[in-house]
């Protein structure tokens, strides 16, 4: 295996992979990364397969192995589903890429309770159900010492908001608060198992779900006002992050959220007094 001082340049060869939400963003380039990382990689999608085929296609034409699987994470049958087709497929599943996820914005008082459970179903009790799917193939099968020194990897995407209050998305934000403590709750439970379990909390990304906050310059420079870095993170950022967490560089890393947000949890207003 090819190394560069020391570190392998495939740190998750023989590992597989699922990636909820894999067709688009953040997912997308979690997904692109642990196949560049020697990671077979199931690209999960929820409405559109052919978004899905395209990531699984660029896995492809770069030497990678993919397929795609559709569920609704907030479908118990579903991921259920998912996660068997997904392991007849490979035979097994090393890492969970927690990411699926959405916005319905409101005001507070104007927010309807279907806005508010469709949040949280998917963006809270979708990783639940994924996680619990990934940990009992891992409590299953148990360590393989050949490919990595943990028997499982579930890394929950969640978000700056986990800590930066926001209002006008309260059911965002409650979400990402709850991927928290689910993560943190996890991983107390399942570290004695060699079970890894930590989050990356990502800041302003370049996706389509916020694409209103930096596709005009005159959005990106107010976004920027938030960002002491001075600059909007991209979908790759998230996905290196997401391949060292996955890999046994990390290995004694559990239970944390990993902040890349350019330093947007910095509170850059109070840099000049406050």
């Amino acid at each position: 295996m090819e190394k560069i001082a020391g570190l392998s340049l495939t740190p998750l060869k023989n590992q597989k992979a699922l990636v909820t939400g894999g067709s688009s963003g953040i997912g997308e380039g979690c997904a692109i990364a642990l196949a560049a990382a020697g990671a077979s990689v199931v690209v999960n999608y929820h409405s559109h397969p052919e978004e899905g085929e395209r990531v699984v296609e660029t896995i492809r034409s770069g030497g990678g192995e993919a397929m795609a699987i559709h569920a609704n994470v907030d479908r118990e049958d579903e991921v259920e589903a998912m996660f068997a087709q997904a392991i007849k497929a490979f035979g097994t599943i090393d890492i969970l890429i927690n990411n699926a996820g959405l916005q319905q914005d409101a005001a507070f008082h104007e927010m309807t309770l279907a806005q508010w459970n469709t949040v949280i179903g998917v963006n809270l009790t979708g990783q639940f159900l994924c996680a619990r799917a990934a940990a009992r193939e891992f409590l299953r099968r148990g360590v393989r010492s050949e490919v990595s020194a943990s028997a499982g990897k579930i890394i929950c995407i969640s978000s700056v908001h986990e800590v930066v209050p926001w209002s006008g998305h309260v059911n965002y934000a409650a979400s990402k608060g709850g991927i928290m403590q689910l993560m943190k709750s996890m991983a107390q439970e399942l570290s004695p198992k060699k079970i890894r379990v930590n989050s990356i909390a990502p800041g302003a990304i370049e996706t389509h779900i916020n694409v209103a906050a930096w596709a005009t310059p005159e959005a990106q420079a107010k976004l920027l006002e938030l960002i002491p870095y001075n600059r909007v993170g991209m979908p790759d950022d998230i996905g290196r992050a997401a391949v060292w967490l996955a890999s046994d560089a990390s290995d004694y890393v559990t239970g944390t959220t990993l902040f890349v947000d350019g330093g947007m949890t910095l509170y850059p207003g109070f840099a000049h007094g406050g």
